[in-house]
């Protein structure tokens, strides 16, 4: 018996049974890496965004949402580009520390920035989820091969 007829239904579960478990395998691989990032980022920022979003703070809901976005696309760059469990997990931590990095520049250059968060200043929480977001573009771009 040969190889299976591309596209065919045989050929179709063959790739399913080889690239299943490794789909599978990064995802859940991601999900975990980008739950710890989130975590570690809500430990280390100058305010509790998931203790402020249970009281229905809707800036703090945006910086938080901003975080785990930018944490999270240069996740997926990873996952389009290389696919390696290593390769993600370094891009994962530089993704985390750039956006702590953005976090700080974004605070200094704010008055008050805690403040403002804390008082449900949208404004203030855009600013720092737009910055946050254009980083991990940058840095999304710039993981991809040449």
């Amino acid at each position: 018996m040969g190889n299976p007829v591309p596209g065919s239904l045989a050929a179709i579960v063959a790739a399913l049974g080889h690239g299943l478990p490794m789909l599978i395998s990064q995802v859940v691989f991601c999900a975990l890496l980008l739950a710890v990032g989130v975590a570690i980022y809500s430990r280390l920022t100058p305010f509790r965004e998931r203790e402020m979003v249970a009281g229905g703070n809707a800036a703090a809901g945006t910086v938080l949402a901003g975080a785990i976005l930018a944490l999270a696309i240069p996740l997926a760059a990873m996952l389009a580009t290389s696919g390696t469990l290593l390769d993600i997990a370094v891009w994962g931590v530089a993704a985390l520390i750039l956006q702590l990095l953005t976090l700080g520049i974004v605070a200094l250059s704010m008055r008050n920035f805690r403040g403002m968060i804390e008082d449900g200043n949208i404004a203030a929480a855009i600013t720092l989820a737009g910055a946050q977001i254009a980083v991990a573009l940058l840095n999304a771009a710039a993981m991809v091969p040449n």
